[in-house]
């Protein structure tokens, strides 16, 4: 008999982005709700039939969503806002995309027919706004963040799961439906008291569970990754509880309980006596617990084995892999006893690596999607089935593609690797303390209080667009391009001149992402073109793929700055990515430490200050806004992470004088959490998101009296409204009762890259006109 393979979940957008282009063209009107309905079905389908072929025994149903898992199960709990309008029965899709996307309407009114969202996350006029969105634990997915009442309720109020396990059984496959576990959903979600509504909640799981038994299923898959991280006592009784009741009420259906992102730590004694049938380990970010859990694992408990990486994209090492699988079977006993699956559900991968035709050679070889890690997983069952023999040629061209990748010089340059290896002090530290910096500062750009800025993009128009994409094509030669951005970058300047802003920047016409930009221009990256990962809803991303040693053959930014700055006499901002964010948000090679290769990106844009700065630009702003997303899910390893994050930015900027000015920029986050690390990180000035919060995150900055130059986002630019003069001078008063007039900046919360000139140009005359009223006051 062969272990089962699982896979968790699969990616759910289709191979040609099918359920993006069909979202968007349901939003827009262009399709109906019946065509969404179908091609949804096909992707569907498409999956299932995929798993099948590729040797998937233990398929998964319902890990397919339209918007996302999490809001899937508000949907099917009936956690619904009162804003939506929601009655009771079936959520349509009106309120399901209103809570995804927002909505134009106030459906608290209760009218009907097809609306018509706005941008993520804000609506205009009377509507209402989507629901919070963010990071699923540490990855780069977000998740709608579920919103508890205090006389909340539950009720089965969609039947997506049964809906879809019906569905493959029509087709005649028989799968493992996936829910996101109960005390996960409550952790995650906002409101008070949210584990005591557990007994409310858990009574639509039973319900779920049992028309799920009724209608064939054997077996369900509850994710409970909440089982990584920090559990108080009340967190550790409520899964008690969750699950006593589960098996007791729903006899006739065996529970996997999921964990991923991490290993369980001090939560093992707990996992390994709830009376499920099944347990799911991550040994891929948990590879150190197979054992202690093994040892206390009930003999009966079927253990599933996250053995391939479901969160990058680098091939396995089957025979290293095959090496551990072998002593767990050894000690647990045949199929019946084990699967073999990812680390996690593959919503984290691209598809198919067949569809990159443009990629090295060599480093196509070290890869693997989705399609491929499937393959691996098969390979694997089959060698423990019917010993290595049985698939040595898959073994063989594993073992290969091992070898050839620890040695290729593609990857490793000795110069990269010396550098990156010199952990000198003086490396991260600038030349005087930041009192002596700002007094030259001061007299180098004879700025005046309150100077006002923005944070780096404007509007990337259709006509930068279409000219980015005509370039691409060839349609438009480089001197064309050259002519058209050079044209782009002008009016941009002269137009911040005539409205009077203080620091001005040049654009970023020429840019076509903050991380991608650098690190196509970076040795030890590459790029996919069909390589696409959901981050949420319709938008979706094509991480870059760090391969080797990242060094910078040449200047990056420096033309573009210098272009700039040669049009005025104003200071003109150099634009650079940090090394925390090129590193957040890419494909990660696993043969080297993280902090390691966050520290040789941090010589790479080193070199790029330094070479601004000799090009004169004096002031250069590094933005690290996923600095906080990097945290551990553990807060014992915290320090760990804080302290190579942000010497590694210490490292990028810490080679110029004392007269140039470092500006870093952070996107909404918790700052309490990090706030010593920010402070520590010593910029000269740091501007952050707090308009929509109506300064309040300006609180962590206050009572940790932080010393340096700040700037406070005046401006949201997550929403299409313009703020008015005296609604932008009440959130700069906010800022003046709690900071020295001397500190603040005054600059919108984000770039400007997704937003419209009409707009931008209304919004940032009257933010210059507040910071001249607040002058004069």
């Amino acid at each position: 008999m062969s272990i089962p393979v699982a896979t968790l979940g699969v990616p759910r957008i289709g191979p040609r982005r099918e359920l993006k282009i069909a979202l968007e063209k349901f939003w827009s009107g262009k399709i109906n709700e019946a065509t969404l309905r179908e091609v949804a079905a096909k992707i569907r389908a498409d999956n299932w039939k995929r798993q099948r072929d590729l040797g998937v025994t233990v398929i998964p149903s319902n890990d397919f969503s339209l918007y996302d898992q999490v809001l899937d199960t508000s949907a099917m709990v009936g956690a619904i806002p009162k804003i939506y309008g929601w009655t009771g029965g079936p959520v349509s899709f009106e309120i399901y995309f209103a809570m995804a996307r927002g909505s134009q309407k106030d459906l608290s009114h209760k009218d009907s027919g097809v609306h018509d969202s706005c941008a993520h996350g804000h609506s205009h006029g009377h509507g209402v706004p989507a629901q919070e969105m963010t990071k699923w634990f540490d990855t780069n997915y977000h998740y709608m963040v579920p919103e508890f009442a205090k006389d909340q309720t539950f009720a089965l109020s969609s039947t997506k799961a049964i809906d879809e396990y019906r569905e493959a059984k029509a087709l005649g496959i028989q799968t493992r439906p996936v829910l996101v576990g109960p005390v996960t959903f409550l952790k995650l979600g906002k409101g008070e008291n949210r584990l005591s509504l557990l007994p409310k909640l858990l009574p639509v799981y039973i319900e779920v569970l049992n028309k799920l038994a009724d209608e064939g299923a054997d077996w369900v898959q509850i994710d409970e990754p909440c089982l990584v991280l920090d559990l108080d006592a009340d967190e550790k009784a409520a899964l008690k509880t969750a699950y006593s009741e589960l098996a007791l009420k729903v006899p006739g259906i065996k529970i996997m309980l999921a964990t991923y992102f991490g290993e369980l730590g001090d939560n093992t004694d707990l996992v390994t006596r709830l009376p499920v049938a099944g347990v799911h380990l991550d040994l891929v970010r948990g590879k150190g617990q197979i054992n202690s859990v093994l040892s206390k694992m009930p003999a009966d408990r079927v253990i599933s084995l996250g053995v391939i990486d479901g969160r990058n994209i680098w091939r396995s090492d089957l025979s290293k892999i095959l090496g551990t699988l072998e002593g767990v079977v050894a000690k647990r006993g045949g199929a019946d006893r084990i699967q073999i699956a990812p680390s996690c559900s593959m919503l984290h991968v691209p598809i198919d690596l067949d569809q990159e035709t443009d990629l090295d050679a060599d480093l196509k070889t070290w890869l693997a999607f989705s399609v491929q890690k499937m393959g691996e997983l098969a390979a694997l069952s089959r060698a423990l089935s019917s010993g290595r023999e049985s698939v040595k040629d898959v073994f063989a061209v594993s073992d290969d593609a091992a070898r050839k990748r620890a040695s290729s010089s593609k990857i490793h340059n000795p110069a990269v690797t010396s550098r990156a290896a010199d952990t000198s002090p003086k490396l991260s530290q600038r030349k005087s303390p930041f009192g002596a910096r700002q007094k030259l500062q001061s007299k180098v750009l004879g700025l005046p209080s309150f100077p006002t800025t923005t944070i780096g993009s404007f509007p990337q128009t259709e006509e930068v667009r279409k000219a980015r994409a005509a370039h691409a094509k060839g349609q438009l030669s480089d001197a064309e391009y050259d002519a058209f951005l050079r044209k782009e970058t002008e009016t941009a300047v002269r137009w911040q001149e005539d409205i009077g802003i203080d620091v001005l920047v040049h654009g970023e016409f020429e840019r076509n992402d903050m991380v991608q930009y650098f690190g196509e221009q970076l040795s030890g990256y590459a790029f996919t073109k069909h390589g696409w990962v959901q981050s949420y809803g319709s938008r979706y991303v094509r991480p870059p793929i760090i391969f080797g040693d990242v060094s910078r053959p040449k200047p990056m930014t420096v033309g573009w700055s210098s272009y700039a700055q040669s049009l005025t006499t104003l200071p003109m901002k150099g634009m650079l990515t940090g090394p925390v964010t090129m590193l957040q948000w890419s494909f990660v090679r696993d043969d080297l430490s993280r902090d390691q290769v966050c520290r040789q990106i941090a010589f790479a844009l080193r070199d790029e200050v330094t070479d601004l700065e000799k090009a004169g630009i004096g002031v250069i702003q590094i933005d690290e806004p996923a600095l906080r997303e990097g945290l551990p899910l553990r807060k014992g390893d915290w320090k760990a992470y804080l302290d190579w994050a942000v010497d590694c930015f210490k490292v990028s900027q810490a080679g110029v004088k004392d007269e140039t000015q470092i500006h870093t920029h952070m996107c909404y986050a918790e700052f309490n959490d990090i706030i010593d690390a920010i402070g520590a990180m010593d910029a000269d000035v740091i501007s952050i998101e707090t308009s929509r919060s109506k300064m309040e995150l300006l609180d962590a900055f206050v009572s940790y009296k932080y010393p340096n130059e700040i700037g406070p986002g005046v401006y949201d630019i997550h929403s299409p409204r313009v703020p008015e003069v005296p609604e932008m001078m009440e959130l700069i008063g906010k800022a003046r009762r709690n900071l020295s007039p001397e500190q603040i900046w005054i600059n919108p919360d984000c770039g400007l890259k997704t937003r419209g000139w009409p707009e931008v140009k209304s919004a940032l005359t009257n933010m210059v006109e507040a910071a001249r009223q607040a002058r004069g006051a």
